[in-house]
């Protein structure tokens, strides 16, 4: 029965464009003479290449145009909406009585023929079910449409992730900006600048726990973190974190003021790496603090 229907699509649906494919779409599920279909919005989607919100102004452009009819008393597979092709109902119906008059068993009225009661019996074979509502009867209405254009949708049921992950989204949407460290560049990603990036209550934990803070003292922990965003203000944005591990390696080799860097000294037996560095870490850190020192050679 699909075949009558989408036959009646392709000769006498005024539908164009996307919505021409929606009504196929929806046609093609169609079972019997009821032109009774189900379909869920990310299914039509997904088979016309087009996005949710598309389909959806799609639908609403059928049911305005009366060659379709959302059947709201009715609930079909996995909650998917129930549709009704009514002009193509009629068609069939039509047919049917012609083909009937044919074999002599009736006479052919030019009244359009009058809608038959839904089988619910049989519309059950293919997992179309009343709604639980209070209201045990299904009837067959067009859903309201408000002044804006759209129409009165239930509301979809929850379910885990992203119903329509597979289907082509219809633009970007606005994110919320959190308190520290966020901002989100055009793939989604947090990304921060050097110089917004701010210590986190994780990274002062670090220093208190490593002994940077008593080993640089207030000025002095300042004063590496100038020099820090001074040397990383031409770096690309990089996430808060990336940003976190290099400003704790440079904090790490980092002079105290006033004194030299004297357990980073290279085979000091019996002393320890300052933050939990490697020895290999700390040799390289040694290396690093000598180019600063001065020579006594500069201009």
């Amino acid at each position: 029965m699909s075949a009558e229907t989408r036959e009646w699509v392709w000769e006498h649906s005024s539908s164009r464009g996307a919505a021409r494919l929606v009504l196929l779409s929806i046609a093609d599920r169609v079972a019997d003479e009821q032109c009774i279909s189900y379909a869920s919005l990310s299914s039509l989607a997904k088979r016309t290449r087009a996005s949710v919100s598309t389909v959806r102004e799609a639908v609403e452009r059928l049911v305005l145009a009366g060659e379709l009819e959302q059947l709201d008393d009715l609930v079909g597979p996995q909650r998917s909406t129930v549709y009704r092709l009514p002009l193509a109902a009629e068609a069939v119906l039509q047919a049917q009585r012609e083909e009937q008059e044919e074999d002599g068993d009736a006479a052919v009225s030019d009244e359009p023929a009058a809608p038959a009661k839904l089988r619910l019996s049989v519309l059950r074979r293919y997992g179309i079910r009343p709604r639980e509502l209070p209201e045990s009867h299904a009837t067959c209405r067009k859903p309201a449409v408000p002044e804006t254009g759209r129409s009165r949708r239930k509301p979809a049921p929850r379910r885990t992730g992203n119903r329509h992950s597979d289907v082509p989204a219809t633009g970007t949407q606005n994110r919320s900006e959190p308190d520290l460290n966020r901002r989100y560049s055009g793939s989604g990603a947090a990304v921060t600048s050097a110089a917004e990036w701010k210590v986190d209550p994780a990274t002062n934990a670090w220093l208190r726990q490593q002994g940077h803070l008593d080993r640089l003292g207030e000025h002095g922990l300042q004063a590496a973190d100038a020099k820090w965003r001074a040397h990383r203000a031409d770096f690309k944005p990089r996430p808060a974190d990336a940003w976190a591990a290099d400003w704790k390696s440079w904090v790490a080799r980092e002079h105290a003021p006033g004194r030299p860097n004297l357990h980073a000294v290279p085979g000091s037996k019996g002393s320890t790496a300052p933050g939990g560095m490697t020895r290999a870490e700390a040799h390289t850190a040694a290396l690093l603090a000598a180019l600063d020192e001065p020579t006594g050679t500069e201009g």
